[in-house]
């Protein structure tokens, strides 16, 4: 059996991101819900416009909406005759979910599988009144919001599941739907927001108690702990106070009696008083951080008030992003203290789950790095604590040791032994890590080499004879640094000792652009000739890699923006995810792309428009893209950008991307050249119809002095400039005139304040 149709029940949040994320596999979808009054399908079509939001969109292209099909649960249930997979996402009702599969059993063909959403019903007590036939094809499917972007699927089983529907839907949502898939038990709350929500919930408590303001507790409880940057607070505005209260309280009523969540789980008396102001986040405009005419505003915790919010310097979050929670741990002020409550609970209550809810340390650390976006899950947070360390803090604490922990001292959860990394079982055995066929998480395959070559922000490595680049700075910013260990990676690979060159990491963005501080401390110094060294050097690099004699694969996942793109637009073939998100969005720290991305923007468009002789209409596409510092929210809209080229293609699981790299690598048919001939520039005309159209937008109110300033010089980069039409200019001309321009705004002083801005305050000004 193959799923080629597919239906969902409940247009809400969840429902209609699950419809989403199967059209964008391709897949035939029907989105159902209630008939509405004057509407019958309003319903449903309040889900898809969910799928529309321009600030998350659900669908990676507009094609993919072709694949949904909207209706209704009285008009429309006919349809579920023919579909291979029907899944539930209604209100959390077991009277209203069992009313539902009677009717499903009722029309539904008989190989047809049925499962849930559900993350707080029992799956026993979800079917236990209808017949074993009905069973046998149950399952519970438990996506994470928002669905296209969150990696994480819990799949759980009944009692009567046929084991080979299981393995059905795991390898449809691992391979189709793009998730990482983990088995879970039937236990309350599954994995993911088992250990997730409890360890919100300590950073919450911990808070309160130390007195700490939601600035400081976010900076702790975010990067410095492998943790994304919205923190606690910010992640209680970003899911919404009330409906995170919700969940909280859902946890509460399933959890037993004895379980160490409800310790963390009393409410807090000013946010019962934010629900009924309506406080409750994102949603409303305001929660415990709010906008206003003023900036960006924070409450105090004490006053209830509303006050400004400047962005905090803390030089032990700092310290403890780049060097490693260890630092937090080890520091005796409260912010330690606070560090320490968080992990200290949470990762004894992750480590007394087993086995509760299996045997499996790995899959309770997926379900927090797929499901929340954590960098290392509990027990890989254990291991780079200490074991030891860890066990002895926690009894100086008098807190209970649980088994499984107290199995690992003296040693470790995962441990490489025989060039495979493995885990520690509940038992004390070890078994190796096995992935899908097809799935490499270099994150995992890392630990079981050695670089050839590495410093602080970059490293490569011998992967079965292809260098595989990776860079591991701070948001990836590449430097000079990062440039010398490609140029490396580069230099052995066009002397045979390697068969092709992979640049690809397992961090959330590939990168994030050229490192500013860099670009600052260049022109603190005055040292322009260091700058244009720097330039020139990035773009000999990149060139490098588009003339290669052997295959170039940029394997970007995330953000690849500003330099991030501009090693991605150099390389002969692109296997990026579903989700990347690329462009060049220098303009807004008043820069130009500096390493080759204006004259392969330039180049791209052309090639797209066909241009001919006349490349005037792909001049005016180039500075379009790059004055706006357009980005693409998928490679669908990406080629319709110009931003990726024909041969260059995606997978919709990120953990596919660096098999599929490889096997680019050896498929010499992929690689396509880079063909970039001297062009007969447009020149002075278009260069002064772009400059006359900024002043006329300026005037209007659309731009600021210096956005004039930018833009203008990328018009002179991508028409000539100042010359007669007519003037030819090679590929080594545009170089050139992407660092003079880069130069040119550097020295100015409203380009410094944009990236003193950026640095400082963390968004550039508008001048």
């Amino acid at each position: 059996m193959s799923i080629k149709k597919v239906a969902v029940i409940g247009a809400g949040t969840m429902g209609s991101g699950i419809a989403g994320q199967v059209a964008n596999a391709g897949i035939e979808v029907w989105l159902l819900d209630l008939p509405g009054d004057d509407n019958a399908n309003a319903l449903s079509e309040r889900g898809l416009e969910r799928l529309r939001d321009p600030n998350q969109p659900g669908l990676i292209s507009k094609e993919a909406e072709n694949f949904i099909h909207l209706g209704n649960t009285r008009d429309d249930f006919e349809q579920l005759a023919d579909c291979d997979w029907i899944a539930e996402a209604v209100v959390e009702r077991l009277d209203i979910k069992k009313d539902l599969y009677q009717r499903l059993d009722a029309v539904c063909k008989a190989d047809a599988i049925i499962t849930s959403n559900t993350s707080t019903i029992p799956i026993r007590l979800l079917v236990e009144d209808m017949p074993l036939p009905f069973r046998q094809r149950f399952a519970i499917t438990h996506f994470f919001n928002p669905v296209r972007f969150m990696r994480l699927l819990e799949l759980v089983r009944g009692e009567d599941t046929d084991p080979a529907i299981i393995d059905l839907l795991a390898d449809f949502c691992e391979q189709q739907l793009g998730k990482g898939v983990v088995p879970c038990l039937d236990t309350p709350g599954f994995l993911g927001n088992r250990v997730g929500v409890f360890a919100i919930q300590c950073a919450l408590h911990a808070a309160f108690e130390l007195g700490l303001t939601p600035l400081e507790a976010d900076a702790i409880f975010g990067r410095p702990m492998g943790i994304p940057k919205t923190g606690v607070f910010g992640l209680y505005d970003l899911i919404g106070i009330d409906l995170m209260s919700d969940v909280v309280q859902s946890l509460v009523n399933i959890l037993p009696d004895s379980d160490a969540f409800h310790a963390e789980a009393a409410k807090i008396p000013l946010m019962t008083q934010m629900i009924a102001n309506g406080q409750t986040g994102n949603k409303q405009g305001q929660g415990f951080y709010r906008d206003s005419d003023s900036g960006r505003e924070v409450l105090d915790l004490e006053s209830a008030q509303y006050q400004d919010a400047p962005r905090l310097n803390l030089p032990l979050a700092e310290s403890a992003e780049q060097h490693g929670v260890r630092q937090l741990l080890d520091d005796d002020s409260r912010y330690g203290q606070f560090a320490w409550r968080i992990l200290s609970r949470t990762l004894c209550y992750a480590a007394s789950l087993i086995p509760e809810v299996g045997d499996d340390p790995v899959a309770i650390d997926d379900a927090m790095k797929l499901g929340y976006n954590w960098i290392k899950g509990p027990f890989e947070l254990i291991d780079e604590i200490g074991v030891d360390y860890f066990i002895e803090r926690l009894q100086s604490d008098g807190i209970a040791i649980p088994p499984f922990l107290a199995e690992a001292r003296g040693s470790s959860f995962y441990r490489v032994s025989d060039a495979a990394l493995q885990a520690r079982r509940g038992g004390g055995d070890w078994q190796a890590i096995e992935r899908p066929q097809g799935v490499i998480r270099f994150s995992e395959k890392r630990q079981t080499m050695k670089p050839q070559n590495s410093c602080a922000v970059a490293s490569w490595y011998d992967l079965d004879g292809v260098a595989l680049v990776e860079f591991h700075s701070k948001a990836n910013a590449l430097d000079a640094d990062s440039m010398r260990i490609l140029g490396d990676a580069l230099t052995q690979a066009e002397a045979g000792a390697m068969r092709g060159l992979i640049v690809h990491n397992d961090a959330q963005h590939f990168s994030c652009g050229v490192n500013l501080q860099s670009v600052r401390n260049f022109f603190q110094r005055e040292d322009m000739d260091g700058l244009d060294a720097f330039l020139k050097n990035f773009q000999d690099t990149v060139h490098r890699m588009q003339c290669a004699s052997f295959p170039v694969v940029a394997a970007p996942v995330g953000m690849s923006i500003g330099g991030g793109f501009e090693v991605v637009l150099h390389a002969k073939q692109v296997v990026c995810h579903a989700n990347s998100v690329t462009g060049l969005v220098e303009s807004l720290v008043g820069l130009v792309p500096g390493g080759g991305g204006c004259k392969e923007t330039l180049y791209r468009w052309i090639d797209l428009l066909q241009c001919g002789d006349d490349i005037s209409e792909a001049c005016w596409k180039a500075f379009m893209n790059l004055g706006y510092g357009k980005t693409a929210s998928s490679p669908i809209i990406a080629k319709k950008q110009a931003m990726l080229r024909p041969n260059d293609r995606f997978v919709i699981n990120r953990d596919r991307i660096l098999g599929e790299a490889i096997s680019a690598i050896d498929d010499e048919a992929g690689q396509a050249s880079f063909e970039r001939p001297a062009l007969s520039l447009p020149g002075r005309p278009v260069f002064e119809e772009m400059v006359k159209w900024l002043e006329q937008s300026r005037d209007k109110g659309m731009f600021m002095p210096h956005d004039v300033s930018v833009g203008s010089e990328m018009a002179r980069i991508v028409t000539g400039g100042d010359v007669e039409p007519g003037t030819v200019w090679n590929e080594q001309d545009f170089y050139d005139a992407e660092r003079r321009s880069f130069l040119d705004l550097v020295a100015s002083a409203a380009t410094r304040e944009r990236i003193n801005s950026m640095l400082d305050a963390g968004s550039p000004i508008r001048n």
